[in-house]
């Protein structure tokens, strides 16, 4: 392990942001991070795979990239097993791991940029499956003391792309490894119309965790763009939710609104629709814009700084909220 002085953070970051860490340590084990901590370098900022974050200044402190990896299986039962993963695994690369191990459940969680260790900060979601789902545990150490931490599934607060991790205990732990509960026998979750048109036109009849991983894949391949071609960071505005009277009176002026009905009792209403019926989807203002394949998606043409998309996002939280009186909220993590 080797500390680092400025150290570029471009190719940390899946928007390329040209930023810089004034001090860089990347820990391949628990030991390392422990190691880390006793440096009198502060304030820490830790980074997983940088795909849900915007840089829109250098670094100051010691940056800690998480690199700590292994997945195994920790306990067998009849009809479901447990599973560990290093939190400085790559996501999709578990969700590969798992369908070749037959293992169900996180399937329709394909393709999700980032970290295993950012997976329960976010409670990443896709195609009606939530991380919350299949979480058992996670481990952590807390940042004050050194010392290691459980966090069952309550202690972790899940909420929409939220838990205590981004709350009250935001930048108080580094999570150093997950684990969760897979299905040998499959729970196949197609409900989203995507998935269901996905199947059909490739006739397949009797889908399996693979297929759908597969569907999945394609689909998010076709409305996402490659952050290795061009800079992205997903999705960067959270679907609100609002209330069954707000939406009502929203329907009325806007008949042909997306929505969905929501178990608690809210409507969600698609970020993306909003967005593209304010006409900002494809628009491009300097070297930024909503991407014209995904409005919810804010690209980086090449050039852009991590405050010149920072200044669009507000743009379009602005334009959307006097248009339909909702404001948007950032999924993205800003520094």
């Amino acid at each position: 392990m080797q500390l680092k002085k400025n150290h570029s953070l471009k190719k940390f970051n899946t928007f390329g942001i040209a930023a810089k860490a004034e001090n860089f340590y990347s820990v391949q084990s628990e030991s390392d991070f422990l190691d880390a901590l006793k440096s009198a370098i502060r304030p820490l900022f830790i980074l997983g795979g940088g795909s849900n974050l915007l840089l829109t200044k250098d670094v100051k402190g010691l940056v800690i990239k998480n690199e700590i990896k292994g997945i195994k299986i920790e306990r067998q039962f009849k009809h479901c097993v447990h599973i560990s993963a290093g939190a400085g695994e790559n996501w999709h690369e578990l969700v590969l791991w798992c369908i070749n191990k037959k293992l169900g459940g996180i399937e329709n969680l394909s393709l999700i940029p980032g970290t295993v260790g950012a997976a329960p900060i976010q409670n990443i979601g896709a195609y009606g499956v939530e991380l919350k789902e299949v979480f058992v545990k996670l481990e952590a150490i807390e940042i004050a003391s050194g010392k290691k931490k459980i966090f069952w599934k309550k202690d972790c607060q899940f909420g929409y792309r939220e838990s205590v991790f981004k709350q009250k205990e935001k930048g108080n732990y580094f999570i150093t490894k997950v684990f969760l509960r897979l299905n040998k026998k499959h729970n196949l979750n197609i409900s989203y119309g995507a998935i269901k048109n996905t199947l059909k036109e490739q006739g397949i009849k009797k889908p399996s965790i693979k297929t759908i991983s597969q569907a999945v894949i394609q689909i998010r391949s076709s409305k996402l763009p490659d952050p290795a071609k061009i800079g992205n960071s997903g999705s960067f505005f959270k679907n609100p939710e609002i209330s069954k009277s707000q939406f009502k009176k929203l329907q009325k002026q806007f008949p042909n609104i997306v929505f969905y009905d929501l178990p608690n009792g809210k409507v969600k209403v698609p970020a993306g629709w909003l967005i593209e019926q304010d006409g900002w989807k494809g628009k491009r203002v300097g070297h930024t814009g909503a991407h014209k394949n995904q409005a919810l998606v804010l690209v980086n043409y090449g050039k852009a700084t991590g405050q010149e998309i920072l200044q669009h996002a507000k743009r379009i939280i602005d334009s959307v909220n006097k248009k339909f009186g909702i404001k948007l909220k950032a999924e993205v993590n800003v520094y």
